[in-house]
């Protein structure tokens, strides 16, 4: 090894320098794959895309829908099982178009109608990204089978036509600068609307009701309008700004579900600037629905409903089973006044939108899922009391009904007693859509009238001919 060395050193020496060239003109933009970072980031592509932490970005996580459940894809530059074949308008087709490379059709549960939003700069940032920040998983996922005829992905293209935006962002020169990033955020990347806002029979956002709340799964994303009855009108921008970095406001608000998961892995890591100029946006939309009611914010009051039944038996009457499901599974965290702990780590139960919210979706969600969310501030976590059939806090869907009724009568709003049927529905990923089965009676129909036609015609014929 020592003899040849000198004869190969100017062939080394040569190759060497033809290496110091090359990688100075193929390395990638350093500040470009930041933005493209930091755009994947704001649009909160881990939530979706990464089913396990070791293979971020691979898919495969299953994601309820109101039509049936849809599977994320790898979206790694994998040439395999990814996009890394994609072309940069490929890659604009799918994230703004709803077009994949092979041209079939994306479902909208992939928020394309809100990326549509984004810039070409930006759609450039995120290609930079994807394929040359990202490491490549080669892992295959499973097909998206919804019920026919909905498993027919040529129909998205009438969905498209109907709904979809042209793509882009004009500036509102009427509004700042901040204003405008905070709407090109909201709108764009962060997708607000896409959760926030009602759906209409097609499964189109309803425009005219933007972000005045909306099922999404068995979790309820409430109104988020400016409104101070309906929405978070009654909220300082510095609250909102703060709830999006921590994912609470004590005696308000905490973040579950898909919020959680948006915050953790979205928006707390989106600079101070940014947060602050999607909450001056968020807090100028106007409820166009709102009608006269009580805000979900400041409701219910601290009580010891336990003192009462101290010392005396439980007989299984509604009440006292309520207080006893209390007692057992929510008083040594939340406390037997329902006041929660003075940091506000476990939030007290009066004062709280989960309580004092007329629907009852993010209570019952909360005590069947629990509650997961991490930022710097540390790891919040309530675990949860309805997945697990084998475990001793396991709770069937009578006992969260009558523990969910018993919270909303002593600590928020009082409303109406929640079902062992509402639970069953948020236990099994919340509220299916009539489409589903709309879709199957058309085609039915469709098919009778079809066929009704063609034996007319045979029968017409066959007189014909005799």
């Amino acid at each position: 090894m020592t003899r040849r060395l000198p004869r190969l050193l100017p062939a080394a020496l040569l190759i060497s320098g033809l290496a110091a060239l090359m990688p100075a003109q193929a390395a990638p933009d350093a500040q470009l794959l930041q933005q493209g970072e930091y755009l994947a980031v704001a649009s909160d592509c881990t939530a979706c895309h990464t089913a396990t932490a070791d293979k971020p970005f691979a898919g495969g996580k299953v994601i309820a829908s109101p039509v049936g459940e849809i599977i994320s894809t790898n979206i790694t530059p994998s040439t395999r099982d990814g996009i890394g074949g994609y072309s940069e308008q490929q890659f604009s087709d799918a994230l703004r178009n709803g077009i994949r490379a092979d041209g079939a059709r994306l479902y909208p549960a992939m928020p394309y109608t809100a990326y549509a939003t984004l810039t070409d700069e930006d759609i450039h940032a995120l290609y930079t990204y994807f394929m040359q920040g990202v490491k490549p998983v080669d892992a295959p996922v499973p097909e998206t089978r919804l019920p026919f005829p909905l498993n027919l992905r040529l129909s998205m293209a009438v969905w498209n036509a109907l709904f979809l935006k042209t793509p882009g962002y004009q500036p509102d020169p009427a509004h700042s600068a901040s204003w405008n990033r905070g709407r090109y955020l909201a709108e764009g990347a962060a997708h607000c609307a896409t959760c926030h806002t009602p759906r209409g029979f097609l499964m189109q956002e309803k425009e005219s009701e933007a972000l005045t709340g909306a099922q999404v799964g068995p979790w309820y994303a409430p109104n988020i309008t400016a409104d101070p009855v309906s929405g978070i009108g009654q909220w300082s921008r510095q609250e909102l700004v703060t709830y999006l970095h921590t994912g609470r406001v004590v005696g308000k608000a905490q973040a579950a579900g898909s919020m959680a998961e948006a915050i953790t892995h979205s928006f707390h890591y989106l600079t101070d600037s940014d947060r602050a100029a999607i909450a001056e946006y968020i807090l100028s939309v106007p409820d166009t629905t709102a009608t006269a009611g009580a805000s979900r914010f400041g409701q219910g009051e601290p009580g010891n409903p336990l003192a009462a039944y101290r010392g005396q038996p439980f007989n299984a009457a509604t009440d006292e089973e309520g207080a006893r499901l209390f007692s057992g599974n929510c008083a040594s965290c939340h406390g037997s006044h329902g006041q929660g702990t003075p940091d506000g780590y476990y939030p007290s139960l009066y004062h709280n939108a989960a309580t004092a919210d007329v629907n009852p979706s993010n209570l019952i969600a909360a005590i069947l899922y629990g509650v997961e969310r991490e930022t710097q501030e540390g790891k919040v976590l309530m675990p949860p009391f309805g997945d697990q059939p084998n475990a001793l806090n396991h709770l069937s869907d009578q006992q969260v009904a009558t523990l969910s009724t018993w919270l909303l009568k002593q600590y928020g709003h009082g409303g109406h007693a929640v079902s062992a049927a509402q639970v069953a529905e948020i236990r099994a990923g919340g509220p299916a859509s009539p489409l589903v089965w709309l879709a199957q009676l058309g085609v039915g129909v469709g098919a009778l009238a079809v066929a009704t036609v063609a034996f007319l015609l045979w029968r017409r014929r066959t007189r014909r001919t005799l």
